[in-house]
């Protein structure tokens, strides 16, 4: 049987009755109250995941300095290995997606998640401990990739069943705000990597960072991985996941289902693409940018990336209940719009000798903020554009994909493109192009969904 309706918060309400619709017809049964621990297991493993990420790509010149650039290599070569490195790990997502959002669709969230976390957490630690070029060669550089590629498959799984996690624990008219947590969590992994980098770059000084110290940030995603282990442990099923489990054969989709689904993963990654640029363009690749393009030193180009994550954390939960207010897509719009328009005076700013260090922070704060009115209803807006039956799948593809393609690729599209211009003002151009076509997605409404 097809429905063709609008999901839940899609058309620029607040969403409520439609929640209680969807779970309506779902066999009526109402979702227990959510836990603390359900929320903390949902998020954690978000957390742990863009901490890591946001570690690598902040400490990207030293990655390239210790693996990627061979006696006689340049710099700015080194830099474009690391981030073809780090877009490969990106480009495994959509294949993670789909190996644990199948699993996750069909055994359930719980199980799936734990494998996921515990794959992440190991291959992170690990990076830790890797020898370098100096080491072992050209065998160390390929050591750190699969390494890479593991956490890629990993986090591929992680977004979807997170979010599908969160949000089918969460009350009526309540799942922009528990979506919008998994954002948060990604804030706070961002927003953890920046300030241990940081912490290290400035406790240690430059050559001790680059010597050893940039150990240390990988080695600690050990202790975090623990935690989410022990929360995911304890943590029961999504009621809604058990009552689909209940109706499968009544909600089996027929052939024709899957045109519909490929049809809402491509609309959902129009919608996110913008979030997924401007995120990495102002959150991750920000301190390499400063470092190779404005020649900034390692620890003030750390530091500046602070304020960017804070305005993006503190913007995150406010645009999640405002989403449940007004809708989805209202909300994301006017953060696509806002970055379309701003991003290219943003960089000239940076850019300017006479901008003060006050007002540079000042904007890179705002500018992590335009990216949370993105991020905030993001997680349920994918949520609502698919139901139980495949939602980790198709949430996870969606975002996934996005990332791999806008997030993944920014460090090595952005580092390439200056290098061989000059023109400085690429990112900016970068995160407003993709911001454009973004807004002209949240624009369309999805008047098709599986059921």
């Amino acid at each position: 049987m097809k429905l063709i309706f609008e999901p839940p918060g899609d058309s620029g309400d607040h969403g409520e009755r439609r929640d209680r619709d969807e779970r309506g017809s779902h066999g009526g049964t109402a979702a227990r109250p959510p836990t603390v621990r359900a929320v903390a297991a949902g998020s954690v493993g978000n957390l742990v995941e863009w901490y890591e990420f946001g570690v690598y790509g902040y400490l990207a010149t030293v990655l390239a300095e210790r693996f990627f650039t061979p006696a006689g290599g340049t710099a700015a070569e080194g830099l474009v290995r690391t981030y073809a490195s780090f877009a490969l790990a990106f480009f495994f997502r959509p294949l993670g997606a789909a190996l644990f959002g199948r699993l996750g669709d069909r055994i359930g969230r719980r199980p799936v998640l734990i494998a996921v976390i515990a794959l992440m957490a190991a291959a992170t630690t690990l990076i830790g401990v890797l020898p370098t070029y100096a080491t072992a060669g050209a065998l160390a550089p390929w050591l750190l990739t699969f390494l890479r590629v593991l956490q890629g498959l990993s986090a591929g799984g992680e977004f979807g069943g997170a979010v599908a996690l969160m949000t089918e624990f969460a009350p009526p008219g309540r799942r922009g705000l528990y979506g919008a947590w998994q954002s948060f969590t990604v804030a706070l992994g961002l927003l953890g990597g920046a300030g241990v980098a940081a912490a290290t770059a400035t406790v240690l000084g430059e050559d001790q960072l680059v010597g050893w110290g940039w150990r240390l940030p990988f080695l600690l995603a050990l202790p975090l991985g623990l935690v989410a282990l022990w929360l995911r442990v304890g943590l029961e099923e999504t009621p809604e996941f058990r009552e689909r489990d209940r109706e499968r054969e009544r909600t089996a989709a027929g052939p024709s289902g899957a045109g519909v689904v490929a049809s809402a993963v491509l609309l959902g990654i129009g919608r996110v693409m913008g979030w997924s640029a401007a995120g990495y363009t102002f959150l991750v690749v920000l301190p390499s940018y400063l470092q190779a393009s404005l020649h900034t030193g390692v620890r003030e180009a750390l530091l500046a990336t602070v304020p960017a994550n804070v305005g993006f954390a503190a913007a995150i939960l406010p645009a999640g209940l405002l989403s449940d207010r007004f809708g989805r897509r209202p909300v994301m719009l006017t953060g696509a719009v806002l970055v379309a328009g701003l991003a290219v005076p943003l960089f000239n700013l940076l850019q300017s000798n006479g901008t003060s260090a006050v007002t540079r922070g000042v904007a890179t704060c705002a500018a992590g903020a335009l990216v949370g009115l993105m991020a905030g209803p993001g997680p349920a807006l994918l949520a609502e554009m698919f139901p139980a039956r495949v939602r980790w799948t198709g949430l996870g593809l969606a975002y996934s994909l996005s990332n791999a393609v806008f997030s993944g690729s920014a460090g090595l599209i952005i580092t390439e493109a200056v290098r061989r211009t000059g023109n400085v003002d690429v990112p900016a151009y970068y995160a407003a192009a993709a911001c454009a076509v973004s807004a002209l997605a949240l624009m369309k409404r999805q008047t098709r969904k599986v059921s």
